[in-house]
């Protein structure tokens, strides 16, 4: 057997882990833990402790390296003494979580604020506030301070426990954390962060690619001297710890390369590092990012400005609401993703210009964390009774993202999905006509793909990320959709009513939504 590589993926809802084979061009493991379902001792739902509090979303990090534990007794008990064989390993993580450690290399703060905590309203007003406003903050750090974001978390904790923030020695991001426990931990691990997770956490410019010193201060005095060093994309860290040697029987020389967020990952595992390759993550959340060696900085914030984990930039766009209210449905009048798509089959593209806004859960992009779903041109009870609903549920978080999608400079050859509903040939549909570009599925596990080709990629240093990345990423050609120029001229129109209505409700100008409403059914109501 040749040289195997090992890519982690600890996210929101479960820990991932691929291990490939690099001569044969194939993953000859994959497995992954469901924190709900497999460690049930941490009480979670989603991934977050229960009963955290409104706005509040949580883990324990130990959850997490149980989790990595978990998998790597099975890696042992699938390749056995090959574990041996694993030259490096790279971690991706979901990004802006808050990790703090005391002098003991303990958690200072039981739990991890996730990047859907929206807990921190407050503290994201504050600081913009004492930097000198929504601009001045883009200036020093490329994005503008959101709930999700790292800085904010770290100011709650400032203001509201100041004897947890005392005690932290070491502030991490997720995955700096995972590298962390995986050099050795209280035993000589490697504090650092890289470029691409780290420019999520608000503190650190992407521009200048230097921590934003203003920011920093505005938030504690000592701040600085908690956050590790930056590293290169590209760099090993160190060796896997002893007792992952002991354990497991992994070499002593097995690498911990830099890894990156879970984003950062998807990017690669999708084949996302030339341009024109947009991917798309649908989840619980949902997310869009492009590859561009050219920063891009939106003057409104709304992209986010992120480095990638290649040395060039992911710009990003989030949404918070992507599948949860599908997913709710489908629970609720139990459904499947099939018979969901059985069941629109007559229904018509575009819903007769009603339009849903689905920000159950507060929402991100647009800054709403407060928000409520805004249902638009029902006009009777039997609209929520019917496929009227369902396709709202569906076409309303496409038409949200790619509310914000617009803002990107960037015009898409090819978007390329990833998670379970990216499945569903409905959705894909109407991600083509929305977005006019052809799509099609990725298979696999792409964030956790992307991290074992980060490892291949950091220890094969004369290759390209290209050279590297292409045999293993795998294109479901049978779901490729191209767009339909009458739904797509249709979904123009139908894009117009839901900017109309967002921006509304927000009490941004806007054209009258009633009027386009009723335009919107007088051209495609059959007589």
């Amino acid at each position: 057997m040749s040289d195997l590589f090992a890519g982690l993926d600890v996210s929101t809802q479960s820990c991932k882990l691929i291990v490939i084979d690099y001569d044969e061009k194939t993953s000859i493991f994959l497995d992954s833990v469901n924190y709900d379902r497999d460690l049930p001792k941490y009480n979670t739902e989603n991934g977050a402790r229960k009963e955290a509090g409104f706005g509040v979303s949580e883990s324990d990090p130990n959850m997490w390296i149980d989790a990595i534990h978990i998998l790597f007794r099975r890696l042992q008990d699938k390749i056995k003494a090959d574990i041996s064989k694993i030259k490096s390993i790279s971690v991706s993580g979901q990004q802006h979580g808050l990790v703090t450690i005391d002098k003991n290399g303990d958690l200072s703060r039981k739990y991890s604020k996730l990047w859907n905590d929206f807990s921190t309203v407050e503290e994201c007003e504050i600081l913009t506030k004492q930097v000198g406003g929504e601009e001045k903050m883009i200036e020093l750090i490329g994005n503008t301070q959101r709930t999700g974001y790292t800085a904010p978390k770290i100011f709650h904790m400032v203001r509201n426990e100041p004897e947890n923030y005392k005690n932290t020695e070491t502030i991490f991001l997720v995955h700096n954390y995972i590298n962390w426990i995986l050099t050795g931990g209280n035993n000589g691990g490697i504090v650092a962060m890289e470029s691409g997770d780290v420019s999520g956490s608000a503190l650190w410019d992407p521009v200048s690619k230097h921590w934003a010193d203003t920011v920093i201060s505005a938030i504690a005095p000592d701040l600085k001297q908690k956050l590790p060093p930056v590293k290169n994309n590209r760099e090993f860290l160190g060796n896997i710890g002893k007792e992952f040697v002991k354990k497991y029987g992994f070499s002593t020389e097995c690498k911990i390369a830099s890894g990156s967020g879970d984003n950062m990952m998807g990017a690669i595992g999708t084949g996302n590092y030339t341009e024109g390759v947009v991917t798309i993550s649908l989840g619980t959340s949902g997310t869009a990012y492009t590859f561009m060696k050219d920063v891009y900085v939106d003057p409104k914030g709304e992209i986010a400005c992120f480095c990638d984990a290649t040395g060039n930039y992911l710009p990003l766009l989030c949404v918070s609401n992507m599948a949860n209210g599908y997913e709710a449905y489908l629970k609720t009048f139990k459904f499947d993703h099939q018979s969901f798509d059985e069941a629109l089959q007559d229904s018509e593209p575009g819903n007769g210009g009603k339009v849903l806004c689905p920000w159950f859960e507060g929402e991100r992009t647009p800054d709403l964390p407060q928000a409520a779903p805004i249902y638009f041109g029902f006009t009777k009870v039997d609209d929520f009774m019917t496929d009227s609903l369902m396709r709202a549920l569906m076409e309303g978080p496409i038409l949200n993202l790619y509310d914000g999608f617009q803002r990107l400079p960037v015009n898409p050859q090819e978007i390329r999905l990833t998670g379970g509903i990216s499945k569903s040939a409905v959705w894909r549909e109407t991600i083509a006509n929305i977005f006019n570009c052809d799509v099609v599925h990725v298979l696999g596990e792409a964030a956790a793909m992307g991290a074992a080709l980060h490892a291949a990629w950091s220890y094969y240093k004369d290759k390209n990320i290209n050279e590297i990345a292409l045999p293993f990423i795998d294109l479901d050609e049978s779901s490729r959709i191209e767009p339909d120029p009458a739904l797509v001229k249709r979904y123009k129109d139908l894009v117009e009513i839901f900017t109309a209505v967002s921006r509304r409700i927000r009490g941004l100008d806007a054209d009258d939504p009633f009027k386009l409403f009723k335009e919107f059914n007088e051209k495609y109501t059959e007589k």
